[in-house]
């Protein structure tokens, strides 16, 4: 291979004059150029037909130059990424968002990290009750005051709905102003109240939100009902119940739900495993149209979410148009998340394959599943037997005394008479609706004994319940595997190093210099291999 190009006495045309540093035609020279994206760089040849280099600093000549000057890549930025639009409408710096994993796993530590860091971060308040989202919503509001960029996850309930209503009463109450609706299959009276509430008309005649609705989807039906207005129905049960003023909802038939889509393509959690590359074009191009059917004077925004544990995949949700990207199974093992020592121990050793499907907890009775770590626990293979066991048998009662006895010793650790004893004290005090309806029907009582477990597995996680580790449920996707990978052997791999931000930022800043080979790339240039690799270093945040 040649590493450098001729060079000619001069050459016709626009060209460049090399200063202090000479131009890169070899591969080592060319990947370090590439990964300074903070430079101007130059694409330049010695003549027609001759191989491309990358020049820095030097000079621009008219004529009698060294080198010819095919063109330029300008500096790049990670702030630059995404939409501008979005950094704008939410306070950010840059087009990141750490998702809300539930349980409080996105602690309010967590979320106050990002939010320092000029990211956006949504607190974890899914499975938890009204009075822990409520403390944590007033410990944010104290810490991080007027900021616009934090926020509450607001996930459907449909085996809840009082929940659901109460969990979107208290955020209203408590103004926050952005929250992400997470595993709705249909919109609902809470959701739609969310997005509802505080509409108003500024002088110049547009519509101002008072709530940002960020809505997490990965089925186009799903997405089309969000990027529409609220139907006429839902918005009338609203104003009957004086929920919203008339005002509000007609203003709501105005707008989109939500102006933020979150496409959550294969990841931890509520998931259909679908590939980013296939499930973001699409509801892309469903946006357009909603956007010019719906006459909407701004614009609706499309995120990205799903295996995003790695500066290329990041980089390339970006080049398939994402306006911003959202990470979640990869934020637990920041040193702020939720999850004990000893359960991120177990998601610092998977692997890509290392992940399966579940039963969910909140929607078991549905048959709803959640992609979980596998390696080092049982509880994907527990919980599925919990399933086909309620699929199998009317009610406790006739669950043959065999399968109840494996059930009670290899699953649950506990008797069902004692589980029920539980979970009936629980729900009596959450919801006694549920203890009455549990009563009346045997099938239901089977499902709540059931759903204790998958409850637990949770929380033993967060706990670091040692003698329950086969046990654990946690919530992850192929973005784990991805993420350890890309971090071994890098300052990353020091569990103590992984704060939210630190990975926040080196994912952006990979996910720059990829985007920038792939620039150089398309102009020509000879780029090797490793400059679409990125190794993590310490970072410094906005401030330093």
């Amino acid at each position: 291979m040649t590493s450098v190009a001729p060079r000619p006495a001069s050459v016709r045309g626009p060209g460049w004059r090399p200063g202090a540093e000479p131009p890169a035609f070899a591969p080592g020279p060319i990947t370090s150029r590439l990964h300074r994206i903070r430079e101007l760089v130059h694409v330049v040849t010695t003549g027609p037909g001759s191989v491309r280099g990358l020049g820095t600093g030097g000079e621009i000549a008219a004529s009698g130059a060294d080198f010819s000057l095919i063109g330029a890549l300008p500096p790049i930025y990670p702030e630059w990424l995404g939409d501008r639009g979005f950094c704008e409408a939410h306070g950010v710096r840059f087009p990141y968002v750490a998702g809300e994993m539930a349980n409080g796993i996105a602690t309010t530590r967590l979320v106050t990290a990002l939010a320092q860091a000029e990211m956006l971060g949504f607190f974890g308040a899914a499975g938890l009750g009204p009075a822990a989202v409520e403390r944590a919503v007033v410990s944010l509001s104290a810490t991080l005051g007027g900021r616009p960029n934090w926020g509450v996850n607001l996930i459907h309930s449909p085996n809840e709905p009082a929940l659901e209503e109460n969990v979107a009463g208290l955020l209203l109450k408590h103004g926050v102003t952005a929250v992400s609706a997470s595993a709705f299959m249909r919109l609902t009276p809470a959701v739609v109240r969310c997005a509802a509430t505080g509409l108003t008309v500024d002088r110049a005649g547009r519509i101002v939100r008072r709530t940002r609705l960020f809505a997490k989807v990965s089925r186009p039906e799903v997405a089309a009902s969000f990027m529409a207005p609220a139907p006429a129905d839902l918005l009338s049960v609203l104003v009957d119940r004086g929920q919203l003023t008339e005002e509000e909802a007609r203003l709501a038939g105005r707008v989109p739900v939500a102006e933020d889509i979150t496409v959550e393509a294969d990841s931890g959690g509520h998931t259909d495993n679908r590939p980013l590359g296939a499930v973001l074009p699409a509801i892309l191009a469903m946006r357009d149209d909603a956007v010019a059917r719906h006459r909407y004077p701004r614009p609706v925004r499309v995120g990205a979410a799903g295996g995003l544990g790695s500066p290329q995949g990041a980089a390339a949700a970006f080049a398939l148009g994402a306006a911003y990207v959202l990470t979640g199974s990869v934020n637990q093992l920041a040193v702020e998340s939720g999850v004990s020592d000893d359960a991120r121990a177990l998601l610092a050793q998977a692997d890509l394959a290392d992940v399966t499907m579940a039963p969910a907890a909140d929607m078991f009775e549905q048959g709803v599943k959640v992609q979980v770590l596998r390696r080092g626990t049982l509880f994907a293979a527990r919980a599925s037997r919990l399933y086909e066991t309620y699929r199998s048998y009317p009610s406790l009662a006739e669950i043959p005394g065999d399968v109840r006895s494996r059930l009670e010793r290899d699953v649950l650790h506990a008797s069902l008479d004692e589980i029920w004893a539980e979970t009936r004290a629980f729900w009596t005090e959450r919801d006694p609706a549920e203890v009455h309806r549990a009563e009346e029907d045997p099938r239901h009582q089977m499902a709540l004994v059931f759903r204790w477990y998958l409850g637990k597995s949770s929380r033993w996680a967060i706990d670091g319940e040692t003698s329950r580790r086969t046990d654990y449920q946690l919530w992850a996707g192929p973005a784990v595997g991805a993420f350890n990978r890309w971090t071994a052997g890098s300052f990353l791999a020091d569990p103590r190093e992984r704060t939210a931000t630190q990975i926040a930022l080196n994912l952006l800043e990979g996910a720059a210099v990829i985007t920038r080979s792939h620039q150089a790339r398309t102009a020509g240039v000879p780029v090797p291999a490793e400059a679409f690799a990125f190794r993590p270093r310490p970072l410094a945040g906005p401030s330093g």
